[in-house]
């Protein structure tokens, strides 16, 4: 059951994550169709705005997901989610452009968005919260980890497509037609994700919970932050850091290389894969490591040699725009963000009772994201234009360490160093 709940977990968040992944991927093109303007830049920048919009729904999704999650049970909730995310993709495959109905265009991509918000919100806290649930207590960072396995999954597929498409069809095809495949495939997360959830039991953890005598909260937002205030600064703070490292080198940086600097989308596709490729091999040796030696002993220096690294590199990437300087920053970032990625669910889920473990998680993922991770793309270009130097979003990159870095000092004594703790000892 356990290794069913992997899958069930890995490859329906990835369906998920997929279809949010892709939207960023093709943002220029989607630029061009729903969100015309005086400017290319201009056109972008509402593009990248949308995107950040989804993210304004996370929040609200989170809570409502979560709480769902907490009252009825992880397995029905994570179904929902499904649904909802189903729903936003199959809008976005299917609508016509703005040349085709008009203003109607782009306010439908934004609804298709929140649908998309709505149901990532609850997914991040419903799926880790499941998988730590059912894994072995001195192998949760292992096992939790494999969250961020499936949302590197997600990145590497939804880039090897992009990659596939934008060397297989002309550029007046991939306009018209192509781009739109993705998200016509994403459909299918419905069907196949609901009978891969659908396989699962419902929570050990939460089940024994149900049982018991003592009733389910009522007010489990309000329990979060009258009981467990630490853990979310904590939860929130290296959240932040990690959001921050995927929305600029996953999502902006491939943007920015092509707009800014004129490289070709096929090498900028292949570039991304190649990273996220790297985040998948290395996010569970993380949570490894993380069980063995403790959770603040792995992010801590993760997030330290991160922060050296990607400087040099996404400067050096700035001074020599080319295929290898954007290959050595995404993959040497991604080799960093590995180690505090890795640990960051099983964190974040251990440190909340089970009545509120869902709910708590998703509270403090979601504002985290919401701020300093959705908006993170059309913020950086903002910042790009407005500067005129293409060095500006590193600092925004270091700055966000500086956040996470209080993340890890703040975690609570049982999230330090004590391998399988759980969170109703914490």
């Amino acid at each position: 059951m356990v290794r069913r709940v992997v899958v069930a977990s890995v490859l329906g968040n990835a369906f998920e994550w997929f279809d949010f992944a892709i939207y960023g991927l093709f943002a220029v093109t989607i630029a061009k169709l729903y969100f015309p303007a005086g400017d290319e830049a201009a056109s972008l920048l509402l593009t990248l705005a949308t995107f950040g919009v989804g993210f304004a729904a996370r929040p609200i999704g989170g809570i409502f997901l979560g709480i769902y999650g907490d009252r009825v049970g992880r397995k029905q909730a994570l179904s929902l989610t499904i649904a909802l995310m189903a729903t936003g993709t199959a809008m976005i495959g299917l609508l016509p452009t703005y040349a085709a109905i008009g203003i109607a265009a782009p306010v439908l991509m934004v609804l298709a968005r929140l649908l998309q918000g709505l149901s990532c919100g609850g997914e991040f806290s419903g799926a880790t919260t499941m998988l730590a649930e059912f894994s072995p207590r001195h192998l949760r960072g292992f096992f939790g980890s494999f969250q961020m396995c499936s949302q590197a999954l997600a990145f590497s597929v939804g880039a090897f497509v992009a990659y596939l498409l934008s060397v297989n069809l002309s550029p007046a095809d991939l306009e018209s037609w192509g781009w739109r495949l993705p998200f016509l495939f994403g459909i299918l997360i419905g069907p196949v994700g609901w009978l891969i959830r659908s396989s699962v039991d419902e929570s050990p953890e939460f089940a024994a919970y149900a049982r018991s005598a003592r009733p389910a909260t009522n007010t489990p937002v309000r329990d979060v932050f009258r009981n467990h205030p630490r853990a979310l600064l904590s939860g929130f703070c290296v959240v932040v850091v990690g959001t921050v490292s995927a929305y600029v080198f996953i999502f902006f940086l491939p943007i920015f290389a092509k707009k800014q600097f004129g490289l070709a989308p096929s090498d900028v596709n292949l570039s991304t894969f190649a990273s996220t490729a790297v985040l998948l091999l290395l996010c569970p040796l993380a949570g490894y490591l993380s069980d063995r030696f403790g959770r603040r002993s792995v992010i801590l220096p993760g997030m330290l040699c991160y922060a050296i690294a990607t400087f040099f590199l996404f400067q050096q990437f700035v001074e020599n725009p080319s295929f290898s300087s954007l290959l050595a920053a995404q993959v040497g970032a991604a080799v960093f963000m590995s180690f505090f990625w890795g640990p960051s669910p099983i964190i974040l889920t251990e440190m909340f009772p089970v009545g509120v473990r869902s709910t708590g998680a998703a509270i403090a993922y979601n504002v985290a994201v919401l701020i300093f991770g959705g908006l993170a793309p059309a913020i950086n270009a903002w910042l790009v234009q407005k500067s005129g130097s293409n060095l500006a979003p590193v600092f925004y990159v270091e700055a966000s360490v500086l956040i996470g870095l209080v993340g890890a000092f703040a975690l609570p004594q049982a999230s330090r160093a004590a391998p399988g703790t759980v969170a109703a000892s914490a």
